[in-house]
């Protein structure tokens, strides 16, 4: 395989996590374990470029299907998230009734509910028609097509250039990420602003939050190889931002490099961070399989021990970063009879691979475990505060990544 970016080879690895079923394809009944499709999971790293990217095994209308079960307002902390962006970005890039707000994955309208409050035009580009009919229900606008250069310049001929791109986590989501970035050049207004969000692999690495990888991932992005990205089709990045969210995330503020924006001096801060942590070499990369093997094994004993004690122990959140870690240890429901998720889509389904019921959040009052297993560890407080009102008081709560935590 040679990179998406730079079309280098790709001969530096960093983790293979075998075979398993796309994370977010969960199944409707037991009649379809026997038909599951499965693929194999490597992940490897370019050594030009210094994008790290997943072995190409599936195509992207096979992940994001009609009826793809993630839904962005099922988060309440995501959608505080999204409505603290939309306030700060109408303010500090001085939107009105004049501007024009575009936002690529645009989900189930978790954020452009927040500009059409306010009165800005926006339109949303969603192809998973699940999530696509959620946000025509508040009354967004959205075109239901995968993301490029073509949609790009149908969209200025059809709508206008826009004044402000949204893109949360969905670049690393686009197999031809060159084709995708040009799309966000065509469409964004000469002094316009394009703001997008990824989880930073540098904490991807210094964590062990290998369960962050799977097949809907197609890329893991520093600062470093996102500049690299952008720059070759006439974006700057003029600033950046540090997020708490999915385990650390980087914000980018974007500009045509022609644009009248000054580099804030955040840019040159994280890329001295990203050296100092040597993401521009092989030694970065080495030593990964070996630390997600750690974590497996331990995830592996930790039930045993539960069994042995006869100690009952379900899961939480029916996420595809549970699913990785779920299927790389080999869980099973013998292990975890149940995963409960606030996601009504998700909820009378079965985890791709492990098998595992979803259940609703309220029929683990029922079960009363001992432990409960937190697969989203990014949301584990907020989890940890909806059981509370459901559990006893002595139940208590696991994660895995980056080290067994229990409380």
């Amino acid at each position: 395989m040679k990179c998406r970016h730079c079309q280098h080879d790709l001969i530096l690895p960093l983790v293979d996590l075998g075979v398993m079923p796309p994370s977010n394809a969960y199944l409707s009944s037991p009649d379809q374990f026997a038909l599951e499709k499965v693929y194999p999971l490597k992940v490897w790293v370019c050594q030009h470029c210094w994008l790290v990217q997943t072995e190409d095994f599936t195509k992207a209308d096979e992940l994001f299907t009609a009826d793809y079960a993630y839904f962005s307002s099922t988060s309440i902390s995501w959608l505080a998230h999204a409505k603290q962006f939309a306030e700060n970005s109408i303010r500090d890039l001085e939107l009105n009734t004049q501007s024009f707000v575009v936002e690529i994955a645009s989900n189930d309208g978790y954020m452009l509910k927040n500009y059409l409050a306010a009165g800005i035009p926006c339109l949303g580009v969603e192809p998973t028609d699940a999530t696509a009919t959620a946000a025509r229900a508040l009354g967004i606008d959205v075109v239901s097509e995968f993301f490029g250069q073509t949609l790009a310049t149908t969209l200025v001929s059809d709508y206008r250039k826009a004044d402000l791109i949204i893109a949360n986590n969905v670049l690393a989501h686009v197999p031809d990420i060159n084709d995708f970035v040009a799309g966000i050049a065509l469409l964004l207004a000469e002094q316009g602003t394009a703001s997008v969000e990824f989880p930073h692999l540098l904490n991807l690495l210094a964590l062990s939050q290998f369960d962050t990888i799977y097949h809907e991932h197609y890329s893991y992005l520093s600062l470093h190889s996102a500049c690299h990205i952008f720059s070759g089709i006439g974006l700057k990045v003029y600033n950046v931002e540090k997020l708490p969210t999915h385990g650390g995330s980087l914000r980018l503020w974007l500009c045509h490099q022609h644009a009248q924006r000054a580099t804030n001096k955040a840019v040159a801060e994280v890329l001295a961070e990203e050296d100092a942590a040597g993401l521009r070499s092989v030694d970065a990369y080495t030593g990964f399989q070996v630390k997600v093997d750690a974590i497996a094994e331990r995830l592996r004993q930790f039930l045993q021990q539960c069994a042995q004690q006869d100690r009952k122990v379900v899961a939480y959140g029916a996420a595809a970063k549970g699913n990785t870690l779920l299927n790389y240890a080999s869980v099973t429901r013998f292990w975890l009879p149940v995963v409960a998720d606030a996601a009504l889509s998700k909820q009378g389904k079965y985890l791709p691979g492990s098998h595992i019921p979803i259940v609703a959040p309220d029929s683990l009052a029922d079960l009363q475990p001992d432990y409960v297993l937190v697969l989203p560890w990014n949301i584990r407080h907020e989890i940890v505060s909806q059981l509370q009102q459901v559990l006893r008081n002595t139940t208590q709560y696991v994660t895995l990544i980056p080290e067994l935590y229990v409380s």
